[in-house]
Formats: C-alpha cells, structure tokens, sequence
C-alpha cells in the first residue's frame, strides 16, 4: 500500500480522549444549543436540568457526539461576545463532562479562547463554523490542543452571510477552500480534520442542492464529510414550511446525503437520523439473496 492511500485510510477516524470515531460507519451528531435565538430550539435548554435532561435523551436515542454551542449563527444573527459565550457554555461542558464521563463532547465555537477553555473542562473536539477565518489563532490551538477539528465553509459571517451569497461554481470553491486551510492546519501539525460544506452559509439554494449532488467530490483527502441540513430554510423553501414542520424533509434530504457520502449528520432529532443511517446501511449492504 502507498504512503498516499495509507494516509487516506487514516483520515476515515479520529482520536479523542472518550476514543477512536471509526467513520466506515455513518455517526450522528446531536446539537445542543444553549443560545436564546437559534433558528428552531433557542431558548429551549438554558436551563441546567434541561441541558442534562435533552442530552441525556439524545444519547438513549443514538447520538454519537453531542455538540455543544453558545452563540447562534441562523443568518443575521446578533453579535454575542466572548465572554457572554464563555458564561453559557464553559459551566455546560463542565456539567455535561460530570454527567456523561464516556460521551464525545464537541463545542461549536469560532474562538480559540473559548475552544481551549472547554477543551481543559473536558471537551472533546472544536466545531468552527467559520473554518479559522474569524479568529486567527484558530488554527494554532488545535494543533496545539490536538484534538479533532471540524472545518466548514463560510462565505461572509452569520451577519453578512445571506446579503450576498455564492451563487456560481460552488463545489470549486468549497473544494479550493478546503484545500486551502487543509494544508495551512496540516503544516503546523494538525491531522484530524473533519470536513463540513456548510450549507446555508453564504449560498443560494440552488448551491446548497449542487453541494449535497456532489458531496463524494469534497472529501479532500478522503476526510470525514459532516452534514449540517436540519430544519434549514434549504428545505423550508422547498417545501413550504417552517422549522418546526420540517423534519420530514430534514429526513428525506439526510437520505440523499448519506447515499452521497456523509459521514456526520448534525441533527435536533437524533432518532429519525438514526433511523436514516439505518436503512441507508441496510440498502448498501443488501446482497444478491433476492
């Protein structure tokens, strides 16, 4: 075997402190927002007995990592600072690391600062939905931190992201993105990168569908793909409805990004992705019995 197609083999897990996350398996990520205007749940889990209670359940329900974050980023979101964030979600991981000692505790944040606090109370991975371009010492704390990290694609910030999204050759983009940061993070020794396209961050909805068509394309390097698409305005526009009437087409648009590549889908509702990866699993996996 290659050096090449060895590295590649190693990019499909990664290392945390609770164990390896062995992707030949698609894994579920339950969101836990502790934000009081995130788009669908916020405000819902603010309360410490609910944060228990609500992760306690998307465990018994499959999850596989929990993701834990404290400023929303729904288009057009307010600005939250650091140590705002650092009052909702530092206390958070510490409780959560005290109930749940063997979970996989991922934090959604864009600051270094706030990813190395909750790393030292027991975090488990970084989340950065702005892929190290709002906060330029990012990079260097994972690599210092070594700990896995999640790398998406913006265009813009939350507050800008929609006023002029991407509209042309967005595969290209996101792929030169990747490649881009990829070889900044691995340059200073940072290997475990998951990879996630962003939907809904600064593209149109026609680019958002051209991404999930083609999401085998992005795994650069063969990295883990993570897919953020539940209850977005992506299927909402499609279909007609609002967050809270949109798990059906959460689903069905978790479907074709399995049968594309994902590895992570980032869920509110833990047991019908589950149930998703399930029957996808038995569909690829069907022999010639019949």
């Amino acid at each position: 075997m290659s050096g090449k197609n060895s590295l590649n083999k190693a990019n499909r897990i990664v290392h945390t402190k609770r164990g390896v996350i062995d992707f030949s398996t698609p894994k579920i990520m339950g969101i836990l927002n502790l934000t009081p205007d995130s788009f669908y749940d916020g405000g819902l889990y603010l309360k410490e007995d609910y944060q228990v209670r609500h992760t306690e359940e998307m465990l018994a329900e499959g999850a596989d990592i929990i993701d834990v974050g404290g400023v929303s980023s729904r288009p057009g979101s307010g600005f939250v600072d650091e140590q705002e964030e650092m009052q909702r979600i530092v206390p958070a991981v510490k409780r959560l690391r005290k109930h749940f000692p063997d979970t996989v505790i991922s934090i959604d944040t864009f600051r270094s600062e706030v990813a190395k606090a909750c790393i030292g109370e027991g975090a488990d991975m970084i989340n950065d939905i702005s892929g190290g371009t709002l906060d330029r010492n990012m990079f260097s704390t994972v690599a210092h931190l070594k700990v896995p990290y999640i790398l998406m694609h913006i265009h813009g910030t939350p507050q800008t992201m929609q006023l002029a999204p991407l509209k042309e050759n967005i595969v290209s983009v996101v792929k030169r993105f990747f490649e881009e940061k990829l070889e900044q993070l691995t340059a200073l020794g940072a290997n475990e990168i998951i990879l996630d396209p962003g939907f809904g961050f600064g593209k149109t909805l026609e680019c958002n569908y051209r991404i999930l068509k083609e999401l085998e394309s992005l795994k650069t390097g063969n990295r883990p793909l993570l897919v953020g698409v539940s209850r977005k305005s992506m299927i909402n526009k499609v279909l007609g409805t609002h967050p809270v009437e949109a798990l059906n087409g959460t689903t069905a648009v978790h479907v074709l990004a399995l049968l594309n590549g994902a590895d992570i889908l980032r869920v509110h509702d833990v047991k019908e992705a589950k149930e998703a990866v399930k029957v996808v699993q038995y569909y690829r996996e069907l022999g010639d019995t019949c």
